[in-house]
């Protein structure tokens, strides 16, 4: 298995469960602290609110596995904790969203997502803190949706696999040697190769240059995301993760907030630096929605990658 982020730490966990699985299984990890990972990235949020019923179904899933973590993970009585967080993500629209809002709902509600329509008034009363006289409608998810702590959540699956047998290696793959259509070996930088019978490709946006050579191409790349923490004297009890309608987003971090937004322009695989400029940007849109946001100060930020499917946007799943 190559990728040391979640995905390939889930992955390792389940094969190692799976009774039809036999043999070993090595998983292979370039840095052991996990720095350059997008799972130690991440804001780690989960929400339902999506337009396709299987992403719907996956993170039904994925609420499901998360509130009986003790039940999957724990290992030799030891229970790990994951601050699970369930407050719900909460989707403003102007006038001309209002219309994808109401197909979106739709589809959820016949999916069994629980999530409720709000006009201007009853959000009011709902957030008090908000500004919505710009706003037609809000959806806020009523449950299974919020977040957590996702390097908990990675270390978790992590020594779950390891006692069950999976081994780990530090290394960095380069590559997959394959003989008739068929994988054999992951090649290392050092030249060397961990021979093995199937791969798992969990390398996230570093993906696709692993492909290079097997006659496979991944329309998968990075995209950079920024993320920024703040605080403010401002009081936003029972805040939600919030979208507004121009895509930034923001929710409580203990006594902080963070808050993050898309760049102007997407590039693929760009350096993961900071822009600090964009939390300009941010500061603007949080002054406007949230006045008591008009006195605040960033604290510290952080990069990381969206794995960003150019073909459809979505995961590849299945055959």
């Amino acid at each position: 298995i190559v990728g040391g982020g979640v995905i390939g730490r889930a992955n390792a966990n389940y094969l190692a469960s799976h009774a039809r699985v036999r043999g070993s299984i090595t998983h292979e990890a370039r840095d052991p602290t996990y720095a350059p990972a997008s799972s130690a990235q991440a804001a780690s949020s989960i929400r339902q609110q999506f337009s396709q019923p299987v992403n719907i179904a996956i993170s039904q899933f994925g609420i499901g596995f998360l509130r009986n973590i003790r039940q999957h993970l724990a290992v030799d009585g030891d229970v790990p904790d994951i601050a699970l967080t369930e407050k719900g993500y909460l989707y403003l629209a102007s006038e001309s969203g209002a219309a994808t809002l109401r197909e979106n709902h739709a589809i959820q509600k016949a999916q069994g997502v629980q999530v409720a329509l709000l006009e201007p008034a009853a959000l009011q009363q709902r957030v008090p803190w908000l500004r919505v006289d710009d706003l037609a409608l809000a959806s806020v998810g009523l449950e299974g949706e919020g977040w957590f702590d996702g390097y908990g959540l990675l270390m978790a699956f992590k020594n779950k696999a390891r006692s069950l047998g999976v081994q780990y290696v530090k290394a960095q793959a380069t590559g997959f040697a394959h003989s008739q259509g068929r994988g054999n070996a992951v090649t290392l930088e050092d030249g060397s190769a961990l021979p093995c019978d199937w791969a798992v490709n969990a390398a996230g946006a570093w993906a696709r240059p692993l492909l290079a050579g097997t006659g496979l191409d991944l329309p998968v790349y990075g995209r950079k995301r920024c993320v920024y923490a703040f605080s403010s004297p401002a009081q936003t009890p029972d805040c939600p993760l919030v979208i507004d309608p121009g895509g930034l987003w923001f929710r409580p971090e203990g006594k902080l907030w963070i808050c993050g937004l898309p760049p102007a322009q997407d590039d693929n695989d760009p350096p993961l630096e900071v822009d600090h400029a964009l939390f300009d940007e941010a500061w603007l849109t949080l002054a406007h929605r949230v006045p008591g946001f008009e006195a605040l100060r960033q604290q510290r930020a952080w990069a990381g990658y969206y794995e960003y499917n150019t073909h459809d946007h979505n995961a590849l799943l299945g055959p």
